[in-house]
């Protein structure tokens, strides 16, 4: 017993010395990668063994700390690059969870600010309505007016329409179920469709519409409606936010880095510190609409950027706000068709 009492006492003597040491360092090096740190934890163990069986041995080198010397290394060359490859899957798996954490956060926090303000938006157009239909029911509205309030319920039965179908445009892209046809689409009878749906709303908002075409067709791959949408609700926003008597340009182009589409007014532009959210949902921003003396102009669901924004990178591009001078500035870029011809 003695001797085994001993030999107990050299290993602890010589073990616990590399164990607190390795504590030590784990503890301080924080800035370690997490490959560094597993190797360091792959060793720690293995030196406090063989220190361990050298104290034992009375720190003679005996036939059986020579065996146990050969299996340490070997353990060791097995086990460290094996703890690397550990520490590489675990890095990448706490990234991807991360990642996946972050995302959820952004689409709950999205759903939030979504379920706000649909809830705050609907109701307008929804005590609107409400009021009018009672004032006809009860026979507040004379006859000669029934045909103004019916008129009025249209347009507010419109809008209501219009939002709903932006939600459900927001709901396929929070869930990322928005995969456009892969359909070649020449972008300048996109933008012929656009300026027709367009002109009677900007000329009612005594805004001048025009478009600027290249003399050869701009092709891409997607989905024409898609791209539809995405320049008219940029073309609608323009019109939105520039006076009477003012200018909306929609210009089309290519070159070296793909197909782009400016939409430029001469409003009164986004403050500064708004251009890192123009996009968000629900944006508004500190400038006021124009205001406009005719009911019949379509006010927005508040979603058009979003949803363009979110159309735009489906379809593999990007779209930009800045301001200009005068005005601002939507640039959507879109990789070229491969196969483009003239």
């Amino acid at each position: 017993m003695q001797n085994l009492a001993e030999i107990i006492g050299w290993a602890l003597a010589c073990s616990l010395p590399v164990v607190l040491a390795g504590a030590i360092i784990i503890r301080f090096a924080r800035s370690w990668s997490l490959a560094v740190s597993m190797v360091v934890l792959v060793l720690i163990p293995t030196l406090a063994t063989f220190t361990g069986v050298l104290g034992a041995s009375g720190f003679m080198i005996t036939a059986t700390f020579e065996q146990t010397a050969v299996v340490l290394v070997i353990v060791s060359v097995v086990t460290i690059p094996a703890a690397v490859m550990l520490a590489r899957y675990q890095a990448r798996r706490t990234v991807w969870e991360q990642e996946i954490r972050d995302s959820e956060r952004a689409a709950e926090h999205s759903r939030r600010q979504l379920v706000a303000f649909v809830s705050h938006d609907l109701r307008t157009p929804l005590a609107g309505i409400r009021a009018v239909s009672e004032a006809i029911a009860d026979g507040v509205v004379t006859d000669d007016e029934v045909r103004t309030q019916a008129k009025h319920i249209e347009q507010e039965s419109i809008r209501l329409s219009e939002m709903v179908d932006d939600l459900f445009e927001m709901s396929k892209i929070n869930a990322g179920s928005v995969q456009p046809v892969r359909e070649q689409v020449a972008l300048d009878e996109v933008v012929a469709d656009v300026i027709s749906t367009h002109r009677i709303a900007a000329r009612n908002a005594g805004v001048r519409l025009t478009a600027e075409l290249p003399p050869q067709p701009v092709r891409v791959l997607g989905s024409d409606r898609a791209l539809v949408r995405v320049l008219s609700n940029l073309v609608a926003n323009a019109i939105a936010h520039t006076p009477d008597g003012g200018a909306v340009t929609l210009t089309l182009g290519a070159d070296a880095d793909g197909a782009w589409a400016h939409v430029d007014d001469t409003g009164v532009g986004i403050d500064e510190a708004d251009l890192p959210r123009v996009f968000d949902v629900a944006y508004r921003g500190s400038n006021g609409r124009v205001p406009r003396t005719d009911s019949s102009l379509p006010s927005g669901s508040g979603l058009g950027l979003t949803i363009a924004a979110g159309l735009v990178q489906a379809h593999g591009g990007t779209l930009s706000a800045r301001n200009l001078d005068t005005g601002a500035r939507f640039e959507v870029r879109l990789p070229l068709a491969l196969d483009t011809v003239d």
